[in-house]
């Protein structure tokens, strides 16, 4: 796994300055497999959204610096997004940003009975997430049990 972050530390590293230079923030750099193919995505952030042409500036520009710099092995497909209104928690900086806000918790494996769960995000650590449901009962989950977390959709 430490190529995987040795990438993404890279990657990150590298566009910051693009980042910052047109007033985004970076919220995530993924590099994984899905199927047969390699995929960087950079998920960038800014007051009021990010647009298409955003994500096409930023790639543009970090297009370059990616055939510049050659650091990936692999053959990879490139991607610059916004996360999306339901993102995915997954560093500690979006736990931080989004205490207080309704998530839905997934689990690897059943807890009384459920895989799923909605409430309100109360506190988080290394080890584990804490969720406010019915707006009384927290559930305490350890981190290493969990399969994804999102913020809900609100429509």
């Amino acid at each position: 796994m430490a190529k995987k972050t040795d990438i993404e530390n890279r990657a990150e590293e590298l566009i910051t300055p693009i980042i910052n230079e047109n007033g985004f923030k970076i919220y995530d750099v993924d590099y994984s497999k899905e199927g047969g193919n390699y995929y960087l995505r950079i998920f960038i952030d800014k007051e009021g959204g990010i647009t298409i042409d955003d994500c096409e500036k930023v790639s543009r520009e970090f297009n370059e610096i990616l055939d510049r710099e050659d650091f990936i092995e692999d053959a990879y497909i490139f991607e610059v997004s916004s996360p999306g209104l339901g993102r995915r928690l997954t560093k500690n900086r979006h736990f931080e940003n989004s205490l207080g806000e309704e998530v839905v918790l997934k689990l690897f494996k059943a807890q009384d009975g459920q895989k799923e769960f909605v409430g309100i995000l109360k506190s988080f650590d290394d080890k584990t997430v804490t969720v406010t449901i019915n707006e009384s009962e927290d559930i305490v989950f350890n981190r290493a049990d969990i399969s994804g977390v999102r913020l809900t959709l609100d429509f």
